[in-house]
């Protein structure tokens, strides 16, 4: 990890990018501007094409142009559409903790061929892309319509859990310790391969558990 990345594992107060003004983009920075951290948003373009949304969507999020918001975040959420990925420069996300909270869902988005390797999760493949980043997986099992309304403080009761999936221990307890204060408990998998389990047709996407809860579907499926 690089030195901005290396200060989040070590305690340092982190600042986050979102890189997506869609539809998820606008909610994960929202929780994350209620939960304290300082955010930017940024689209593949303008900032001041997003300035007006970002104000009314997204209030106190500073809209800047993409190369300006990750040079000063620690962590980079990905929120883009899938079917551009093809196109993003890996180079921009260079020495990031990279937050992966994409899905690859024909279904819905057509096939990409990007993705259409079964030797490969979808974060996995991300990651092989964005080699000089160190990609975590998360927020990508839980609508983003849901992701404000089911929050709630530590110790609640019913607590929704969320995974965060990665090889890099030290990025994924940073990530963790952001989904955490955003209002969720977390289970820890091991590795981007483990995170295959939160993928579309996993045993917890889309699904409101609690942290037994979602241990125990994890472990039954891995079974």
């Amino acid at each position: 990890m690089g030195d901005r990345a290396m200060s989040v594992v070590d305690g340092g107060a982190p600042r986050i990018a979102v890189l997506g003004a869609g539809h998820a983009g606008p909610a994960i920075a929202r929780v994350a501007l209620a939960a304290g951290y300082r955010v930017s948003i940024a689209a593949s373009g303008d900032p001041d094409k997003i300035a007006l949304i970002a104000s009314v969507l997204v209030p106190g999020a500073e809209p800047r142009w993409a190369a300006d918001a990750v040079r000063d975040a620690d962590i980079v959420m990905l929120s883009i559409p899938l079917h551009r990925f093809a196109a993003f420069d890996p180079d921009l996300v260079a020495g990031k903790i990279v937050v992966d909270t994409m899905n690859y869902w024909p279904p819905i988005d057509g096939v990409q061929e990007l993705f259409e390797d079964p030797r490969y999760g979808s974060s996995e493949i991300v990651a092989r892309r964005l080699a000089g980043a160190t990609v975590v997986k998360t927020l990508n099992h839980i609508g983003y319509h849901q992701l404000e309304e089911e929050l709630s403080p530590v110790g609640s009761p019913g607590r929704r859990a969320l995974g965060v999936a990665g090889d890099d221990p030290g990025a994924v307890a940073a990530v963790a310790d952001v989904i955490e204060r955003v209002g969720y408990d977390t289970v820890r998998l091991e590795s981007l391969r483990a995170g295959r389990l939160l993928q579309p047709g996993g045993p917890v996407f889309g699904a409101s558990l609690r942290r037994s809860e979602f241990e125990r579907a994890l472990s039954t499926e891995a079974a």
